[in-house]
């Protein structure tokens, strides 16, 4: 006992020697790199600068207020076929030229589309960011659609969605889970879209979209690393300045999602899968729509109880009792409206789903009755605090993290505080949270189970109460 009492306070001691030094490195890395700085243009866009003078590169980006959650009713995908249309043709530029441009000008680019965003970005040279300012500003007001290029790529995005999910059990699981957890909400709807919604899209349902939504007023423009925001605000004003903004554009205002009373299941049976697998959701606020501090707590308490191979889930199901060949959780707290806690697992050959279950349930329930440890205290925040630590040395990374911050209504005191707030969290204040959203009544299991290949597959099921 004395052994196991000295390795204790010796890994404690390791913990908070960890995190001071964490915080004195994170504090050198703030004065040696400028803090990010915003302006806002007359016609509403709102410019973040992250300046980082280690090389003459930049990462150009542009987010919009828009995503997948905000897509009217029956047009699900829309949001990201119109991602896939913006690479097509401006007044400017002819159709499929945008990535060989920014190609030729020795950079990269891409795009991506969220329940909550929609975002663009180039990695390029210093030199270069004026003509990326430019393209982008192009097709932010003179997109052109062809009809042809329309329907050849709905096609792409059908067969895109067929590879990503239709393929893929676990995927199609995943769905159903989040389609059972939020009924109302438009979360419950995949980013990608439904297939039969995707097929019927049109090039008037993307032009209406664009329309809508594409503006100035309703855009964040974030530029990280060898800038000023004296250059950038320059530039922008050029580039960006000249647009209008639109009359059109209204604060979001989505549909609210109904208490859950009671928990569901959701079972596939699958040919395809290759090994079983059990995961639940449960509903749980965002870093938006927590109250103070909790949002925070849920970040360790799920650092803890399902973060790597030193958390609680796997060193019970995986170490222990070897029911389980994999283990873990996360909390998801960007979104604007809510978000999921998640924990899943892998069973071993031979080993019932129910047992799994039951171990599970048993690791959630110590945490909520007991607590968790200084020492685990101590390390998840060690651990928190290095990962944003070492993110702040990628310029790609600094520019999503103000830009993601900044389209879900957060400010940049709010995000540079992070780290101040997670290094605050109390024991009391993680089981609170543990106590207060891991309640079975507010999630959503799932079972995907393989079956043989002379089975007949059951269709997903969702909705069934336990």
């Amino acid at each position: 006992m004395r052994r196991l009492a000295l390795r204790f306070h010796l890994q404690l001691l390791v913990a908070t020697l960890m995190l001071a030094l964490i915080q004195q490195t994170q504090a050198a890395n703030s004065q040696a790199m400028a803090k990010a700085q915003q302006f806002t243009l007359p016609n509403g866009l709102v410019g973040v600068v992250i300046p980082d003078n280690r090389a003459p590169v930049v990462t150009h980006m542009v987010w919009y207020r828009i995503g997948a959650a905000d897509e009217p009713v029956g047009k699900s995908g829309i949001a990201h076929f119109l991602e896939h249309l913006m690479f097509k043709a401006t007044k400017k530029i002819p159709a499929g030229e945008f990535s060989k441009i920014v190609s030729r000008l020795g950079g990269n680019d891409n795009a991506f589309t969220s329940h909550d965003a929609t975002a663009y970005f180039q990695r390029i040279a210093k030199s270069r960011l004026s003509q990326v300012m430019s393209m982008e500003a192009d097709r932010m007001v003179n997109l052109q659609l062809a009809e042809k290029e329309v329907l050849t790529e709905r096609d792409v995005i059908l067969e895109e969605r067929r590879s990503r999910v239709e393929n893929s059990p676990s995927a199609i699981l995943d769905e159903q889970m989040s389609a059972a957890l939020y009924r109302n909400h438009h979360y419950g709807i995949p980013v990608i879209g439904w297939e039969h919604e995707i097929a019927s899209l049109s090039r008037k349902d993307a032009l209406d979209f664009y329309k809508a939504y594409y503006a100035p007023n309703n855009a964040i423009l974030v530029v990280s690393g060898d800038v000023t925001v004296e250059e950038v605000k320059k530039l922008a004003e050029e580039h960006y300045g000249k647009l209008k903004p639109s009359a059109a554009i209204k604060a979001r205002d989505r549909v609210k999602e109904p208490p859950m009373r009671t928990p569901l299941k959701v079972e596939l049976k699958d040919q395809r899968a290759g090994k079983p697998m059990w995961s639940r959701h449960y509903y749980a606020p965002s870093y938006v729509t927590a109250k103070p501090g909790e949002a925070e707590a849920l970040d360790i308490l799920m650092k803890i109880v399902g973060g790597g191979p030193t958390s609680r889930l796997y060193k019970k199901l995986v170490m222990d009792a070897q029911v389980a060949s994999s283990a873990g959780g996360y909390y998801g707290g960007s979104g604007l409206d809510s978000t999921k806690i998640g924990v899943y697992a892998v069973p071993n050959d031979g080993v019932e789903m129910d047992k799994v279950e039951a171990a599970i349930d048993a690791v959630l329930a110590e945490v909520k009755e007991k607590g968790v440890t200084p020492g685990e205290l101590e390390r998840a925040k060690a651990n928190y605090i290095a990962e944003y630590v070492y993110e702040s040395d990628n310029q790609s990374t600094l520019a999503r993290r103000y830009g993601w911050g900044l389209v879900v209504g957060r400010t940049i005191p709010d995000i540079d505080a992070w780290p101040d707030r997670i290094s605050k969290v109390t024991p009391e204040e993680v089981q609170k949270a543990a106590a207060n959203y891991l309640e079975l009544r507010h999630s959503v299991t799932g079972t995907l189970l393989p079956i043989a290949p002379d089975a007949p597959a059951a269709k997903p099921v969702s909705g069934s109460r336990s």
